[in-house]
């Protein structure tokens, strides 16, 4: 098994629940584990009982299984600071206040968060070595996808911006002072710099995306999340990022053969509607089902939460060192 693991699928499937399951079976294998949230939901606190925030935090209970949850709203604060703080040491004084407004609409924008939360998410993987296994509990699919995608993209609009500021600084300051200044000028340019710097981060996450992580996807027995993760494994096929496999949760218990009445009735049909469903699933696509979690009456915590873990047929050992 690769060091990251990433379970993801539609809101509502149970993410945090077999993510969490998987985190806990790692350090129970004895590898030193973290579980890291990136839903806004933020349910992991919930399935431990205990409050997590974005640093690393021992699981109470458990040894060497930490945990961490990202908030959007604090990362989306965070990473406008960060941009208006550069900005600022950049421009002259007389195009602050329009840089400030610019960079407050920039916040509200569609994508900020993600823009904002995959800073962080690389952060994580780059300080990762104190680690044996990092398990990620993903937003919703479409969430998770255009964080997924964000490393080709971003990669290619820096190499744009970098050429047309190149092109800038090349052509104001042979105007003002010649080739030899204006090269060295060119150099040291501290916007080129730090893009540079940005490109170089976005190639790290998307070679470790495709050579150090694995993803499953969470689902349900139902007809709408087994065509979202059709959707979604075909999106990230297109980005070269394959699925090792499916976790089928929730999947409703047989009553009893001597049960009768209404409930039982409507069990039944229910089951058999789900069996179907799960060989669909088994049938229509290539990647393993590694797991058929039952519903359960109570919350997922707990004992519960070791048993989940048992009914994981994921690995966790890691992959063999290179020789």
């Amino acid at each position: 098994m690769e060091k990251f693991v990433f379970f993801g699928g539609k809101g509502g499937v149970g993410k945090t629940t077999v993510s969490s399951a998987y985190a806990l079976k790692c350090a129970e294998a004895g590898l030193e584990t973290l579980v890291v949230s990136t839903d806004p939901a933020h349910s992991t606190s919930d399935v431990f009982d205990q409050d997590f925030d974005d640093d690393p935090t021992p699981v109470d209970g458990h040894e060497g299984l930490w945990a961490m949850e990202l908030d959007p709203d604090e990362e989306v604060e965070r990473h406008m600071g960060e941009i208006r703080r550069r900005m600022n040491e950049q421009v002259s004084a007389a195009i602050v206040n329009e840089i400030d407004r610019q960079i407050e609409l920039a916040h509200r924008t569609p994508g900020a968060y993600e823009a904002a939360l995959f800073d962080r998410f690389i952060e994580v993987m780059r300080e990762a070595d104190d680690y044996d296994r990092v398990v990620f509990d993903t937003s919703p699919t479409g969430g998770t996808l255009r964080l997924l995608a964000l490393p080709d993209f971003l990669g290619e609009w820096i190499e744009r911006l970098v050429a047309k500021r190149a092109k800038s600084v090349d052509l104001f300051e042979k105007a003002a002072v010649g080739d030899r200044e204006a090269r060295r000028k060119l150099d040291e340019d501290p916007l080129i710099a730090h893009l540079q710097g940005r490109k170089e981060k976005f190639e790290f996450a998307g070679r470790t995306l495709r050579e150090d992580a694995a993803f499953f996807l969470v689902l349900n027995p139902d007809e709408l999340s087994i065509r979202e993760t059709e959707r979604a494994v075909a999106e990230m096929a297109e980005q070269d990022l394959a699925v090792e496999g499916f976790v089928v949760n929730r999947v409703t218990p047989a009553p009893d053969d001597d049960e009768q009445g209404r409930g039982a009735t409507w069990l039944r049909d229910r089951v058999e509607t789900e069996r179907e469903r799960i060989a669909e699933i088994r049938s229509e696509f290539d990647e393993p089902v590694v797991a058929e979690i039952e519903s359960r009456v109570r919350e997922v915590k707990g004992d519960l939460l070791a048993a989940v873990a048992d009914e994981l047929a994921v690995d966790v050992d890691p992959p063999p060192a290179e020789a």
